[in-house]
């Protein structure tokens, strides 16, 4: 790919540091890596210089997955020094939630930007809905299931992340809250469950975007841009602790509408791509 205008990278630059000052205050707050903030906003920017329609959802993805890194482990920490972790949820998701992450990825490396499009779309309009109905009599039970349960469902928790280049915050969030775990609770335990997917999950999109680099923009490492991890990453890794103390002093019902009205709009951008 040709080379980046000095006046379209430093808009580029402008653009990135400003998704990680939002990035980092959404991933505290709603115990999600930041990537269903993230993802739609580097589609935007990456649009803006030129990434083929072919490989910018793929790009998006996995840079998306490298920034959640840092910002994942500062979100847990803050999170987990207010003792409201399920750490034993984390211990049985690790395996699974591995194993969907490196599956995720290698179906990346085939699959064309519609498929990417169509699991955000899907998982994001599904979390609004139990979200925005406000309805704390939706349940599939009254406890946690068993390890083959959990097990089985952190798989299906690694492999959509992986597809929609998130820290599996908006899927588990739902999941747990419907078997009775308090809000406040799965976001904390969410936080925790990014850090297991981003990792390798950015590894993996370096290797499936590997044969694609002459159709990817300068500073890119496979499907992860370099320059999109590098300013993003350190401003939303710094913002992401205030976003988590914000979320333990706001009531359960607001973050709930909140997160539900942003999954409406992240799956609106999307859908309007697919049709457009």
């Amino acid at each position: 790919m040709a080379g980046i205008p000095v006046a379209d990278l430093i808009l580029l630059a402008l653009s990135l540091l400003g998704a990680g000052v939002i990035t980092g205050l959404l991933a505290g707050l709603f115990g999600v890596g930041g990537g269903a903030v993230i993802v739609p906003v580097l589609y935007q920017i990456f649009g803006m210089v030129g990434v083929p329609e072919d490989v910018r959802m793929h790009l998006c993805v996995g840079t998306s997955l490298a920034i959640i890194i840092p910002t994942s482990i500062s979100s847990f920490r803050t999170h987990f020094s207010k003792g409201k972790v399920l750490m034993e949820v984390l211990r049985v998701w690790a395996g699974p939630v591995i194993v969907g992450v490196v599956a995720g990825s290698f179906i990346a490396a085939y699959a064309p930007s519609a498929v990417l499009k169509s699991v955000f779309v899907g998982v994001a309009s599904i979390n609004a809905i139990k979200l925005l109905a406000g309805r704390d009599d939706w349940r599939l039970g009254t406890v946690l299931p068993g390890k083959t349960g959990l097990g089985t469902f952190g798989l299906v928790i690694g492999l959509a992340s992986s597809l929609m280049g998130i820290g599996g915050g908006v899927i588990s969030n739902m999941f747990l809250t419907l078997f009775g775990v308090s809000m406040h609770q799965a976001i904390a335990t969410s936080a925790g469950l990014g850090v297991l997917i981003s990792i390798p999950g950015a590894l993996g999109y370096v290797a499936a975007g590997w044969s694609k680099m002459a159709m990817l923009p300068p500073l890119t490492l496979g499907y992860v841009s370099l320059l999109g991890f590098l300013l993003v990453a350190p401003t939303s890794t710094f913002l992401a602790p205030y976003g988590a103390r914000l979320a333990h002093n706001t009531p359960k019902r607001r973050l709930e509408i909140a997160f539900g009205l942003f999954l409406v709009l992240t799956a609106g951008r999307f859908l309007w791509s697919m049709l457009g």
